[in-house]
């Protein structure tokens, strides 16, 4: 097992409340991580037919077999037990009684919301991290291959290819799970969003566009793209709301939380290609803003990056809160740095003036140095397990 930084966080949270859960996307190490951690517990999958008919038709007395706690997969499948895991936990008083883990956001759900409130600390696990990869001697040698092959752990702990490996994960967990959360009947159409939504990684999110292109309605695409968020799969990237005397672009944007699923629902079959595909660009900004909200996950702290964008088309990637001040972030694919690429951040430096840190660059070249008050970060600074959020506070 490559070690994960959660692991740390799981524990406290283990220590300070009833209910520790573990969320993200199938496959992303979840269950591994709980039952490494919580070796002394009993575990039980509620993907058996066998356990969840017996938690759906008795819930008290499937909890009361377990009088030491328990590591329960797959939770979501009976959220009625929620009701009954709160009058369990609040009687026993015992903190890191139950693990659920799941392949949705629990708190999407209103019955654990309603039910549990309080009394649950919430872990959100995304596929590796590059942090992890390098501690474990495991960072592919070339950003291009690191972009392919994303970051699911099965890639790195099983001799499989991605070409083999995505579109079994696609047919398994896109076209069976997901489509059964939104009851899905026409496979072709779904399929269809969910590659305009590869496609459109890395940009403005324009729902009516996708919706169309997809032959679906906006409604419609609306709610695939909850439940794509829901498990994991995409995020959306809010813009800043301060506006600096600039009108804002109010849109968020789309990004796929792990680009070796993005480039492979773009048809993209091995990395050398990536070097002249359209999409390298779009790819890299998404690997750094996964890389940056798996740092937040793996903390325990929310995800609190936003964009900033006027309707001129001036543009900042990434910003986030540090200390008093905003830390902005432009992000560049190309291994040469270019001049031209700091146009962006002096912009901004001049609309926020003495709200911004002086800006960090993230390129796809292998030197960081400073230059004109601007930090120029290789890609691989983000394979260090330094928390890059508290380093201008």
């Amino acid at each position: 097992m490559i070690p994960r930084l959660a692991q740390t966080t799981a524990q406290r949270l283990a220590q300070g409340f009833p209910i520790l859960t573990i969320t993200g996307p199938r496959q992303s190490g979840k269950t591994t991580l709980a039952r490494t951690l919580f070796a002394d517990r009993p575990y039980v999958s509620l993907e058996d037919p066998e356990h969840r008919e017996f938690a759906h038709s008795d819930p008290r007395g499937f909890l009361a077999r377990f009088r030491e706690g328990a590591v329960i997969d797959e939770a979501q499948h009976v959220p009625a037990l929620f009701s009954y895991l709160q009058a369990l936990v609040d009687e026993r008083r015992r903190m890191g009684d139950f693990i659920l883990i799941g392949s949705q956001q629990f708190g999407s759900m209103a019955r654990i919301g309603q039910s549990l409130a309080g009394r649950v600390g919430r872990l959100e696990l995304l596929p590796f991290s590059a942090a992890e990869l390098a501690a474990a001697g495991w960072l592919p040698a070339d950003l291009d291959t690191l972009l392919w092959q994303g970051g699911y752990p099965p890639l790195y702990d099983r001799p499989l290819s991605p070409n083999d490996w995505f579109p079994n994960y696609i047919a398994t967990y896109l076209e069976r799970d997901v489509r059964q959360l939104i009851q899905v009947r026409d496979l072709t159409r779904f399929q269809r969003f969910v590659r305009l939504c590869a496609a459109r990684t890395g940009q403005l999110l324009n729902l009516s566009a996708l919706a169309a292109d997809s032959g679906i309605s906006h409604t419609t695409a609306r709610e695939w793209l909850t439940v794509l968020e829901a498990s994991y799969l995409v995020w959306r990237l809010l813009p800043y709301h301060h506006n600096f005397g600039k009108r804002l672009v109010k849109t968020p944007k789309l990004y796929f939380l792990d680009t070796g699923l993005a480039a492979a629902l773009l048809g993209i079959r091995e990395a050398g290609t990536l070097g002249i595909h359209a999409q390298r660009g779009a790819l890299f900004e998404t690997w750094v803003v996964s890389e940056l909200i798996k740092q937040r996950f793996n903390a325990g702290r929310p995800p609190d990056l936003y964009f900033w964008r006027d309707n001129t088309g001036n543009e900042v990637d990434v910003l986030f809160a540090s200390g008093t001040r905003l830390q902005p972030i432009e992000i560049k694919s190309g291994a040469t740095f270019v001049h031209e690429w700091l146009k962006a951040l002096h912009r901004w430096q001049g609309y926020a003036g003495d709200e911004t840190w002086p800006g960090w660059l993230i390129y796809g070249g292998e030197d960081s140095y400073q230059r004109e008050q601007t930090e120029i970060r290789s890609w691989r600074s983000l394979a260090t397990c330094r928390d890059w959020r508290d380093e201008t506070t």
